[in-house]
């Protein structure tokens, strides 16, 4: 059995190994994947955090479960707010064959999912990129993306100067043209895509500052109460999803489904149909495309996948 830290999971997952191999477990449709559960759970000091369980798997290849723990009491110390574990089975024998570092194997396919859906909806002459975050997810999005295209300019927000300030010099060190900022409104409005990784309660994002063209990342909420875009946002895009029965748990669209703002239909697709290509994605360079994800269990599959046959 191979037990894998964060380095050997990091090391991989190179990041266009991995948006292809996302990418190839979505077209071939032959995943099983049932809808991951959320469960609250006390917190020591009142309220509560959440456990999630993922599974997925191949039938006679592989299986994987994913086990996920948000403790929101935990920001503000040096302990993370979400911590995850992946076991991956043997999908012939049902034998345990690998455990995984649940951690980095989250931080890489989530960033990886948001690139390969920029691939199908960011204009393709896109070269600004905005990161609302300073989080660890925050510099695997702008490596991911940076995989995807070349940017020109890669700018980092977050609420502490500092964070933005650690976070575009990690970039710089990758070989990537990142700089902080601190006007987020202004940010937004000159940047061709927009990502963001946060625990947001509120609206960080406001769709009257989206520019013509403009493509919309939403990554950090993932309950009801968390929202990093408002409705002006929502309204103004053509909205995708990664899977349609998580996303729209999600506030930044169950708010507005839920006071009416937007309905289902609103919804074009997920990212399966962008993969296989019935959905086209973008449909000229005006539009303003809006991707929201959540997390899914195949994608998790599809990189633990992708360890399993690297280091077997």
């Amino acid at each position: 059995m191979l037990t894998l830290d964060a380095a050997a999971v990091r090391e991989a997952t190179p990041w266009n190994e991995l948006i292809e191999s996302i990418a190839e477990l979505l077209a071939g449709g032959t995943a099983n994947v049932p809808q991951r559960e959320i469960h609250d759970v006390g917190l020591p000091g009142g309220g509560a955090g959440s456990l999630l369980v993922m599974p997925a798997w191949l039938d006679a290849e592989l299986l994987g479960v994913k086990a996920v723990t948000y403790f929101p009491s935990n920001a503000g110390t040096d302990l993370p707010t979400i911590s995850a574990g992946f076991l991956l089975f043997d999908g012939r024998t049902g034998q345990l064959c690998a455990t995984l570092d649940g951690d980095e194997l989250t931080l890489r396919r989530t960033a990886a999912v948001s690139a390969l859906a920029a691939d199908r909806l960011a204009r393709p002459d896109a070269s600004g990129l905005l990161v609302v975050g300073t989080g660890k997810l925050a510099p695997n999005l702008a490596l991911a993306h940076a995989a995807v295209r070349e940017f020109e300019v890669i700018e980092v927000w977050g609420r502490t100067p500092g964070n933005a300030a650690a976070t575009a010099r990690r970039l710089v060190s990758e070989g990537l043209p990142a700089r902080p900022v601190e006007a987020l409104d202004a940010a937004i409005g000159r940047a061709d895509i927009v990502t963001c990784a946060t625990g947001a309660t509120s609206p960080l994002v406001s769709g009257e500052l989206l520019g013509p063209g403009t493509h919309l990342d939403l990554v950090g909420s993932f309950r009801a109460d968390m929202r990093e875009a408002d409705d002006a946002a929502v309204l103004a895009a053509t909205l995708f999803v990664d899977t349609l029965e998580g996303a729209v748990l999600a506030g930044d669209l169950a708010q507005p489904l839920a006071s009416g703002v937007i309905s289902g239909s609103n919804i074009a697709a997920d990212l399966a149909s962008l993969v296989t290509g019935s959905h086209p994605g973008r449909t000229s360079d005006a539009e303003i495309t809006l991707f929201k994800s959540v997390g899914f269990a195949l994608s998790d599959l599809a990189a633990a996948r992708l360890v399993h046959r690297r280091l077997s």
